[in-house]
């Protein structure tokens, strides 16, 4: 009887034990199955994100498109005003240019009248207002005159039409002006006529 009673007892603790055990294994087993289901959830949730960022959106490659347009459309307008800007300062300086080519034979009368001896003291009078008055818009335009006996020769700005040997003058020294030269900024007009000793 007691050893009935014995095997009763043992297997009753057995059968606890193995409860317990069963009791502890089964919330590892749901924690470990929650984890699966949740790994599993977050990978498919990734899928369709994954598939949504390959997918290109219509709105946002329209106004990429729209953009860049806009942006070409900005720097062309900013190379045309560019151009036409300086186009139009070319022009104005060549027009300049021009006009005052077209006045040169005026200034060369003047000059040449100017060499001229005269008894009459008014007409002279009268001829030098009349050059000193061109001479005066020409300076206003910024024009500048140049080409002077006793420079020295400057082949960029003068041309030599003679030569002669004098001992006396230094070598390229300018003497003798046939006609004189202007300048306009950084464009020659006109060179200036000269005779060049040495």
């Amino acid at each position: 009887m007691a050893k009935e009673a014995k095997e009763a007892k043992q297997t009753k603790e057995s059968q606890e034990a193995k409860e317990t055990k069963e009791a502890k294994e089964k919330p590892a087993a749901e924690n470990a199955a929650g984890e699966q289901a949740g790994e599993g959830a977050a990978e498919a949730a990734a899928e369709p994100a994954a598939g949504e960022a390959a997918e290109p959106n219509p709105f946002e490659e329209k106004y990429l498109a729209e953009h860049d347009t806009r942006l070409r459309l900005a720097a062309e307008f900013e190379n045309y005003r560019k151009r036409t800007a300086k186009e139009k300062d070319a022009a104005y300086s060549h027009g300049k240019s021009d006009a005052v080519e077209k006045i040169l034979p005026v200034y060369d009368n003047l000059y040449r009248a100017l060499q001229q001896h005269t008894e009459d003291a008014a007409f002279k009078k009268g001829v030098e207002m009349t050059m000193t008055e061109l001479v005066k818009i020409l300076t206003a335009l910024g024009v500048e005159i140049f080409g002077a006996v006793g420079d020295s020769f400057d082949p960029n700005l003068h041309n030599a039409v003679m030569h002669t040997e004098d001992e006396s003058k230094g070598e390229g020294e300018i003497v003798q002006v046939f006609q004189q030269g202007f300048r306009l900024g950084d464009k020659i007009v006109r060179f200036a006529t000269v005779q060049v000793a040495n």
